[in-house]
């Protein structure tokens, strides 16, 4: 911007025409390239409810923008560089003087109206508006350009005092205006952000003469912005409530899942008769996998717990969703499982109750489920399942599934029938409970391959160590669980 001095300072030098037709030919090129990256962050926008990609979307909106507009106004300093005139003369505006050299901006072809250029005369009151100003006013030029004194009409009322401001510190004061305010446009009564930058033209004694300004039209660079903004504060927000969410499931769920991490044996309060059948103590190890492409925990479970009379329970489930809705439901199904398995009931009812329970939750979802109760007296495994991977039984260096009672996955269906059966454990067997979640294809033939390694095996970490090895590091789309029970001698 030229500082207020004297209107008979000759005009600067303009800029030669081969170095704006470069600047204009590497402005293509940006904004080629900005387009074909937005296009992408379009497209992954319009798929997604991430609000991080709504970001980037905005963004490239606001970089097109900046880019237009630069492209446009390179264009018009093109369109209004002088030409070289018969030898030793100047022609144009470079023979003009007495004209600052910003107006040249203004007055290329009007592209479209987002750029115009104002002179108010205050010796002769003439006023000079440019057709793109006339178009961004959204005014003819046969009703005249506004002066002064008429131009806070076309102004939005609670924005004329900040215009009078900066029009009276410009010509009392000679300082340059820089500003924004909102116009009514005279066609369509749309309202419109104008950014104003101009200065006081001064004569030979120091005076004020006239005043130049070159005014844009910034609403849509004001709205990208503001979609920029919002949109970075939304994802903000949103992240800051997936990481409370997170936080509360995860706490959630160490609060209910087994308390013992490593080892643990059962009975512990009553030993297991020396000729029992089934040898007695059962070495337990269990873990939970979080799932490897999703930051919110999952409503999966597993559970070993010490029943009356030296019996022990054995679950794993899952249930649909995520978060902390997701894990409350499971808290509040292995509530029930442990408080109905207290009380003596078998596996086959006490799922028709889970069912039942489910089905009339508050946050519906679907789930599946093996609930297994062992008695160390007999080695009788009593299980019954819903919809849910069998367990595995490893005897001998080999393995195979156990043949599932019937029963359909929990919440599916009203007033569900769920089938129990049992099974002989010998000691030096390994049972695995899994959910689906821990291999990543259906079927048990991965780990059913395991077999050798539990035969070699001593304890149940051991085996549980095994699991982890050859699937602990995988990416898994879901949580997993996995429940290890080593069957004592």
């Amino acid at each position: 911007m030229p500082s207020p001095q004297s209107a008979d300072r000759p005009t600067a030098e303009s800029p030669e025409r081969g170095q704006v037709d470069a600047l204009i030919s590497q402005t293509r090129r940006l904004r080629g390239g900005i387009d074909a990256v937005r296009r992408e962050a379009v497209a992954s926008a319009e798929t997604s409810d991430d609000p991080r990609l709504h970001w980037q979307r905005a963004l490239c909106e606001l970089a097109a923008h900046h880019a237009d507009d630069l492209g446009e106004q390179l264009g018009q300093l093109r369109a209004g560089l002088p030409t070289a005139g018969p030898a030793g003369t100047e022609s144009g505006a470079a023979a003009q003087g007495a004209r600052p050299a910003t107006r040249v901006v203004a007055e290329g072809p009007a592209a479209s109206g987002r750029v115009g250029s104002a002179e108010w005369n205050l010796l002769t009151d003439e006023v000079a508006w440019s057709d793109e100003l006339f178009a961004l006013f959204g005014r003819r030029p046969e009703d005249g350009a506004l002066t002064l004194d008429e131009l806070p009409s076309a102004l939005v009322e609670d924005d004329t005092a900040l215009l009078t401001t900066m029009v009276t510190d410009c010509l009392v004061d000679g300082k340059p205006i820089d500003g924004e305010f909102r116009i009514v446009r005279g066609d369509d009564r749309a309202v419109r952000t104008v950014h104003m930058m101009g200065e006081p033209v001064l004569d030979a004694d120091g005076c004020t003469s006239s005043m130049w300004a070159v005014l844009r039209d910034v609403s849509d660079l004001r709205r990208f912005r503001q979609e920029v903004h919002e949109t970075r504060d939304s994802a903000h927000r949103r992240r800051d409530a997936a990481r409370t969410e997170h936080r509360l499931a995860v706490e959630l769920q160490e609060a209910v899942l087994p308390p013992w991490r490593g080892s643990l044996r059962l009975p512990q309060s009553v030993p297991a008769a020396p000729e029992a059948p089934g040898g007695g103590v059962l070495d337990l190890a269990g873990h939970y996998l979080p799932s490897s492409t999703s930051s919110l925990i999952g409503g999966d479970w597993f559970d070993a717990m010490e029943l009356p009379g030296g019996r022990t329970l054995l679950t794993v489930g899952g249930l649909t969703g995520r978060g902390v809705a997701a894990t409350s439901t499971m808290a509040m199904l292995l509530g029930a499982v442990r408080g109905m398995a207290v009380s003596g009931a078998e596996p086959g009812p006490l799922m028709g109750w889970l069912n039942h329970l489910l089905e009339s939750s508050a946050q519906p979802a679907l789930g599946s489920a093996v609930c297994c109760r062992y008695e160390p007296s007999s080695g009788t495994l009593l299980w019954s399942q819903a919809g849910h991977p069998a367990p595995l039984l490893f005897r001998d260096g080999t393995g195979r599934a156990l043949r599932p009672p019937e029963g359909v996955l929990l919440g599916a269906m009203t007033d569900a029938a769920y089938a129990q059966t049992e099974e002989r454990l010998l000691p030096g067997d390994v049972l695995l409970l899994h959910t689906e979640g821990l291999t990543d294809r259906p079927g048990a033939g991965r780990l059913l391959e395991l077999a050798p390694r539990f035969t070699m095996a001593d304890t149940a970490q051991e085996c549980l160590r095994a699991v982890l090895e050859e699937f602990g590091d995988r990416e898994r789309e879901d949580d997993a669980c996995v429940l290890i029970v080593r069957i004592g001698s």
